[in-house]
């Protein structure tokens, strides 16, 4: 049951992966001249909530937290390493960075957002709090107990 879960979180993973990569990682030379990149956090999320556009302000805020929720449920399926909040937090923001880089670096009609890293980061962070841990714990139990229910010295006193 366990491969299972995990070849259906690879094939998600990879799934997610092409789906980011169209969504980021697509030229789009009509819109060079309106880019900027954006190295100061809140910068871009602020400018968004200041805009008059309600609907462009959620489908950008709310497009990039819903872009990352796949990484906090997938990530706790494929590895017992890469569950915790710490640690997805950490591959979500390593991974959505090295994107952001590519995008700002190579693609063209795009910028790089340290602002978009956060949101997305976010979105896993949510995923995996709202599911992924559940899940992550449900396919690959813990095989040891947890540091505070240790008894020092291995003794059973």
């Amino acid at each position: 049951m366990r491969a299972l879960v995990t070849l259906v979180a690879l094939a998600g993973m990879v799934a997610f992966a092409v789906v980011l990569a169209r969504l980021t990682l697509e030229a789009s030379p009509a819109s060079v001249s309106l880019t900027r990149s954006n190295l100061m956090p809140g910068r871009s999320i602020g400018n968004y909530l200041r805009q008059p556009g309600f609907v462009e302000t959620v489908k950008q805020l709310g497009g990039n937290i819903a872009l990352g929720v796949p990484f906090g449920i997938l990530l706790p399926l494929l590895s017992r390493k890469t569950r915790g909040f710490l640690r997805v937090a950490l591959v979500t923001a390593a991974t959505m960075l090295l994107v952001e880089l590519v995008q700002g670096a190579l693609v063209t009609g795009r910028a790089f957002d340290i602002d978009d890293v956060f949101l997305n980061t976010t979105g896993a962070l949510l995923g995996y709090v709202l599911v992924g841990r559940r899940l992550g714990r449900a396919v690959r139990p813990r095989t040891r107990p947890r540091w505070w229910k240790r008894r020092p010295g291995g003794s059973s006193a």
